[in-house]
């Protein structure tokens, strides 16, 4: 009765009075079917518009952004491969050519992305695709996170099934394909044998004619890693990234977890407009107004714009990977929104 007695700007005693001519006893905080919600509505001469649930949903993300207005955005790479192919150390490796990353101890938070800052002032934002399975749940959702992947190669080894289906992945998520042939600095390496395996599998290299870069690298010796940044700053210059930051932050959750200390944290990729603190956020079936945005290094933000991956302190719970994240403007939309969500979900 007074989420009714709101709506329609009339005193909350007046819907009483008129529901007990009726013959209901209410109080003002008793629940009314939409039935009678629609008789007291008429009562007071107001037009019902029957909404069905699920407009709920509606304008939870914002229109599209203008083309002109737009910012360039640092690229979102997935680094994908085989177990064992150097995977991780690439990324550790790639982690050190950070700007910033000699001052202070670099990127301590293992969050599942970073981004890296570039001596020229570029920026890219590294994902680490934590197991395939978490990746597909994401891509599954329409969470296309990815710009780029990196698909790294053992050249010892070649193409390998975990190879196969991160060459899968990147064509399904319509994603560029740059491939870092890794252990180049074992005696009699070459790139040779990675480049006639992936012919098999329609991924053709330059040198052959085709459009995908094979860039040569080591991640244990550091080797050429500039040379892979570079790749990805041509291919990224290419597709012209662009997203609106003077906007409302709307994104994707990439990792969340329940800490002890801080409560649940979930870590995001802003895909476009601006995260700042005290914003009221919805991810998934959680929200929370935002306590403090964490980057890689573990400092407090003010603010994150498009591809910058932070994480979040004061949701309500732990959201699920790859749920889509949007700033709404009031707590009242964010209880709304979440409750009916969790009610589709128990349905």
């Amino acid at each position: 009765v007074q989420e009714l007695s709101n709506r329609m700007a009339v005193r909350g005693v007046d819907i009483i009075k008129f529901l007990m001519k009726q013959g209901l006893m209410m109080k003002i905080n008793d629940v009314i079917d939409s039935d009678t919600a629609e008789l007291v509505a008429e009562e007071f001469g107001m037009a019902v518009k029957r909404v069905s649930e699920s407009d709920i949903e509606f304008g939870f993300l914002g229109d599209a952004d203008d083309a002109e207005a737009d910012d360039v955005r640092a690229p979102v790479v997935a680094i994908m491969g085989h177990v064992d192919h150097g995977k991780t150390s690439l990324l550790d490796a790639l982690r050190t050519t950070d700007v910033a990353g000699g001052e202070a101890g670099g990127i301590t938070q293992h969050i599942g992305a970073y981004q890296v800052r570039l001596e020229d002032g570029q920026k890219v934002t590294f994902l680490d695709t934590p197991g395939h399975a978490a990746f597909s749940a994401m891509r599954a959702r329409g969470a296309n996170v990815t710009d780029i992947v990196v698909l790294v190669v053992a050249a010892d080894d070649g193409v390998m099934p975990q190879t196969i289906e991160a060459i899968q992945h990147a064509k399904a998520a319509n994603a560029p394909l740059i491939v870092a042939v890794n252990k180049m600095d074992k005696p009699g390496a070459t790139s040779q044998k990675v480049v006639n395996e992936l012919l098999q599998h329609e991924v053709i290299a330059e040198s052959l004619g085709g459009e995908t870069q094979i860039i040569e690298v080591s991640a244990k010796e550091r080797m050429n890693l500039d040379g892979l940044l570079g790749a990805i700053l041509v291919q990224a210059e290419v597709m012209d990234l662009r997203a609106s930051a003077d906007r409302s932050a709307e994104g994707v959750v990439i990792e969340a977890k329940l800490d002890k200390g801080r409560g649940p944290v979930g870590t995001v990729l802003v895909k476009r407009g601006t995260l700042k603190r005290g914003d009221i956020v919805v991810a998934g079936g959680s929200w929370g107004k935002v306590r403090a945005l964490l980057n890689e290094r573990n400092e407090q933000l003010t603010d994150a714009g498009p591809s910058v991956p932070v994480e979040i302190l004061g949701l309500d719970e732990a959201p699920s990977p790859g749920d889509v994240f949007a700033v709404v403007e009031s707590e009242a939309r964010a209880r709304e929104l979440t409750e009916y969500r969790q009610r589709v979900k128990r349905e």
